[in-house]
């Protein structure tokens, strides 16, 4: 179960954070500004979180397995449709198709884990990991591609991925453990649905979404435009090398996102040793610190740029393996598909407005008020996170 979730969620983040990489030539090809491309991939974001309550539900009543693969299949299908798209009004349909089809996947392949393994910490951790391979070979595999390739080419290559993992998915040795979750019986699925709300609204559950949707606002904001933001910096120009030009930031953005594999796993092994809302306090603190640290050392230095980056994408993905953690301790274990729908219709569904927040700042006001306005909402999500804790002590 674990290798077969591994595989959903590199493909899943191989797909959302090569989207960065593509918005430096779309700005340039769609004749466009910040602010309206960031509304445009904001939406295509923002679907993830639409399918991700449907996917909770089908996940709890029917198993899991089915429903990431047709996430997968959904995701190759939008990526193809983004290579061949004319105009930015279709760039924006594919995104949606996209979007939707990623949603499915969270709510069923953290549900999968969550209700099946007993260390579920180290099993997020290597989950987080497996995401962050993907995070990394997407964003490194279209930046070398564009070298060579037009971006319509690398936008249609990226579909094989999909296929391939696929047919990973149906080798896997999973057996009679392909559905493991047990169909309930008899109870309308609107019904269940709002009996299982219920459960969950009792719980501390409705605090941990607000901290989630935060963080996914923090995320979204940050990582969407960080590309365009390296590019503006004045020691990061274009290189010509025998012939081909390359985007230095590219790749310092894909180091920051191989720093994230490592805060995967030390967010996933800290919930092992640490009672884990103090350690998503943490995780808000480092967050805050990020944001407040990265304008001024925007001019400082090539080197101590770079290393900014890397703590950024450090701390950014320490943090997702501990507010799943948080969620796995607060959720009755019949709501878990459930409860990451909600999860992920905040993080990533109301989330992606960091998109177009990100995109509206740069275009109307500057880097730093950016910055600023992220470092303010993970301190927002450090408080909640901090009431998480009194309310469950109380």
């Amino acid at each position: 179960m674990v290798k077969f979730t591994m595989v959903g969620h590199a493909l899943f983040h191989a797909y959302e954070l090569s989207i960065p990489v593509f918005i430096i030539i779309w700005l340039d090809i769609f004749t466009t500004t910040e602010a309206f491309l960031g509304l445009i991939v904001g939406v295509g974001y923002a679907a993830i979180g639409i399918g991700a309550v449907p996917s909770g539900i089908l996940s709890d009543k029917y198993g899991s397995n089915r429903v990431v693969i047709v996430a997968l299949l959904g995701m190759g299908f939008g990526f193809g449709l983004i290579s061949i798209s004319p105009n930015i009004v279709v760039l924006a349909l594919a995104l949606a198709i996209w979007g939707i089809s990623a949603s499915l996947y969270h709510p069923a392949g953290l549900s999968l884990l969550s209700r099946r393994i007993e260390n579920r910490s180290t099993a997020f951790a290597y989950h987080g990991v497996a995401g962050n391979v993907g995070t990394v070979l997407g964003p490194l595999l279209t930046s070398i591609l564009l070298i060579f390739l037009p971006w319509r080419s690398v936008a249609a290559l990226s579909v094989i991925p999909t296929l391939v993992g696929i047919s990973i998915a149906f080798k896997l040795p999973l057996g009679e453990k392909k559905a493991v979750e047990k169909k309930k019986n008899g109870t309308a699925v609107y019904r269940e649905l709002y009996e299982d709300t219920q459960i969950l609204v009792v719980s501390g559950f409705p605090i941990i979404i607000a901290a989630v949707l935060l963080y996914g606002l923090y995320y979204r904001g940050t990582l969407t435009f960080l590309p365009q933001i390296l590019l503006d910096a004045p020691m990061f120009n274009q290189i010509t090398l025998f012939g081909y030009t390359l985007n230095p930031t590219q790749y310092i953005y894909t180091a920051l996102l191989t720093a994230g594999v490592g805060g995967q796993y030390a967010g996933g092994r800290l919930t092992d040793v640490v009672k884990a809302e103090y350690a998503l306090i943490l995780a808000f603190v480092l967050l805050v610190i990020c944001a407040l640290a990265f304008v001024p050392i925007l001019t400082t230095g090539f080197i101590s740029l770079i290393i900014m980056c890397i703590l950024i994408g450090f701390v950014i993905y320490l943090t997702a393996p501990i507010y799943q953690t948080v969620i796995a301790e607060h959720a009755a274990n019949g709501t878990h598909g459930l409860s990451y729908g909600y999860t992920y219709l905040g993080m990533f569904g109301i989330g992606a407005l960091g998109a177009p927040l990100a995109g509206t700042a740069l275009s109307y006001m500057s880097t730093r008020v950016l910055f600023l306005a992220l470092a303010g909402i993970a301190g927002l999500a450090g408080m909640v996170s901090i009431y998480l804790l009194v309310w469950k002590q109380d």
